[in-house]
């Protein structure tokens, strides 16, 4: 193995540089192909990782190691210094072995597991607090009062009940006792009668009145008694909820943040003006803000960057060891969107404008619907930076057809089978198909590596990744269900051709299912999000069956992958 670079101070020397080109533009963090350079200082670090014994950090690659497994994302940055001496800084995103500081690896904005700084102590103040707000609800009589107010609601509801249907009885036997008298009695022995029974009515409601006040009085007499108890734990919540608040900002204000311009800003800045003005929780912790603000601090110029994992992959993320990602969008974009002005960035590869200048190819056509072969690359429907689209086009074909035309979509990367209603009575048919899971549909794929099972069922169900939409994340919790039917084709070359049988139509379903460590862990070539870019995702909608709405015969309709 070769020997690593990566020393004590925090500009790391290369190697060789001398027959590398410096990029023209800095990496755009949140999609991009690092460069050579920073391919360089990845391998670089990773070589120090995996031999260095600075710190013991359970990353999930050693099954005997124990503790916790954590994978972590490194992120590294190709900078130059005023010597005009190429070199890279090296962080990692949060904490590492329980430490924010390690050797050659820069600092952090805010240094939060300092013992003697603000944090730690208010830290400490609310851990304090709590521990003295669960002592008093913990306290017996406290919870002897709680468990007889909940029984004496119990009781109180029984007692009532119990009453309520025995005066119902009651009432039902004096109508038939006074039915019975009517016919019997004189009117002086049906006059007495009623009087009787009017008293037994009287008597019945002074119960009742006497059931509820009894109750009444014991459970009014049972919160007075809590309300005692509660009266100081809700004086020590809101003294915890008062400092929380003031130690959290103080906190955001402490993570300020350089730019190219010399510009400074605190995360309270930062955030104001985006949909959720308060900073997720640890905003400023991640790879990329501590390595411009460490370049900037120390008048270094950022020529390139980019961030990879390290170690096991977590159960909801597809997180693969030594590949790279882009920066989370959440709690990076608007730092990163701060800390890069003065810089020259790439631009957003995602905003391009791609555009489809041959007529898209009509697989099947008649009088109520199409099939259409959509390219990969191309959006089913406009964007909000693009128009072009299957629908466009689609509108531009059928100037007078009426409806939402598109029956379902596909990925922007997948390419394939979409189905075309030309009227709306067409379309709701066709999507009721679609609906009630009726119409099959066969998609096939190349995945980058080989899978031992040769055929089975993935279910994994899926929500949106809020800090890195659009991608998605495995939730038992809160993700909906998604059911994929895999068939193995073949093998060659270590690359595995398969068919997917999607039971459910979640967003990014067959990718993150064949990416997924719990699904089949190999990734589809070309797969941007969840694996590694390439010239295309290799990924296509090949057959689609479902009934004609109009002539009801079965259509089973295919198109070949193009790859």
């Amino acid at each position: 193995m070769p020997k690593t670079k990566f020393t004590d101070t925090f500009f790391h020397e290369f190697e060789v540089v001398k027959d590398v080109t410096l990029p023209k533009q800095f990496t755009f963090p949140f999609y991009y192909e690092p460069h050579k350079l920073s391919v360089l200082a990845a391998e670089d670090l990773q070589r120090y990782l995996e031999m260095q014994s600075d710190f013991k950090h359970n990353f999930g690659l050693h099954p005997k190691m124990k503790g916790l497994q954590i994978g972590k994302m490194f992120g590294v940055m190709v900078v130059q210094n005023t010597a005009r001496e190429i070199g890279y800084l090296a962080a990692f995103s949060g904490k590492l072995a329980e430490n924010n500081h390690h050797k050659g690896f820069v600092p952090t904005v805010y240094d939060t597991l300092d013992k003697n700084g603000f944090y730690k102590k208010g830290e400490a103040e609310l851990n304090r607090l709590s521990s003295e707000i669960e002592f008093l609800e913990q306290a017996h009589e406290f919870k002897s009062l709680k468990y007889d107010l909940n029984a004496s609601y119990l009781g109180y509801d029984k007692a009532l009940l119990d009453l309520k249907t025995l005066i119902k009885a009651k009432k039902h036997a004096r109508k038939l006792e006074r039915e019975q008298a009517l016919e019997l009695f004189s009117e002086d022995e049906y006059k007495l009668l009623d009087d009787t029974l009017k008293q037994q009515s009287i008597h019945y409601n002074l119960r009742l009145r006497d059931l509820k006040a009894y109750w009444s009085n014991t459970i009014e007499t049972l919160k007075l008694k809590i309300k005692h108890f509660e009266a100081p734990i809700e004086v020590l919540k809101a003294k915890r909820a008062k400092l929380s608040a003031s130690l959290q900002k103080r906190l955001h204000e402490q993570y300020r943040f350089l730019n190219a311009k010399g510009e400074t800003k605190d995360l309270l800045d930062i955030f104001k003006d985006t949909a959720s003005p308060i900073p997720p929780a640890a905003s400023g912790e991640c790879a990329a803000p501590k390595l411009f603000q460490y370049a900037y601090e120390c008048g270094l110029k950022p020529i390139a960057m980019a961030e990879f994992w390290w170690g096991a992959s977590p159960k909801s993320e597809v997180r693969k060891h030594k590949q790279f990602y882009p920066s989370c969008r959440s709690k990076c974009e608007p730092i990163l969107g701060h800390m890069m002005k003065g810089l020259d960035v790439e631009n957003n590869p995602i905003l391009e404008v791609k555009s489809h200048n041959q007529p898209l190819e009509i697989v099947y056509e008649d009088d109520y619907l199409l099939l259409v072969n959509k390219p990969h690359d191309f959006l089913s429907v406009p964007g909000k930076t693009t128009l072009d689209s299957v629908y466009t086009k689609m509108k531009q074909y059928l100037p007078n057809a009426k409806g939402p035309l598109l029956v379902h979509r596909l990925d922007m990367s997948t390419s394939g089978l979409l189905l075309v209603a030309k009227n709306e009575r067409t379309y709701k048919k066709l999507q009721k198909q679609f609906i009630e899971r009726s119409v099959k549909k066969r998609y096939v794929a190349v995945l980058d590596g080989e899978i031992s099972k040769k055929e089975g069922i993935i279910d994994l169900p899926l929500r949106v990744d809020l800090d890195n939409r659009p991608q998605q994340l495995v939730c038992y919790e809160h993700g909906k269900p998604a059911k994929t039917k895999y068939e193995v084709v073949d093998v060659v070359a270590g690359k595995t051709r398969i068919h997917f049988y999607p039971i459910s139509g979640r967003t990014h379903q067959l990718r993150v299912h064949a990416a997924h460590v719990d699904g089949l862990n190999t990734p589809i070539i070309g797969d941007d999000l969840y694996g590694v870019k390439g010239e295309r995702l290799y990924l296509h909608a090949a057959q689609l069956t479902f009934i004609h709405p109009v002539t009801l015969k079965v259509l089973d309709m295919i198109c070949e992958a193009p790859f």
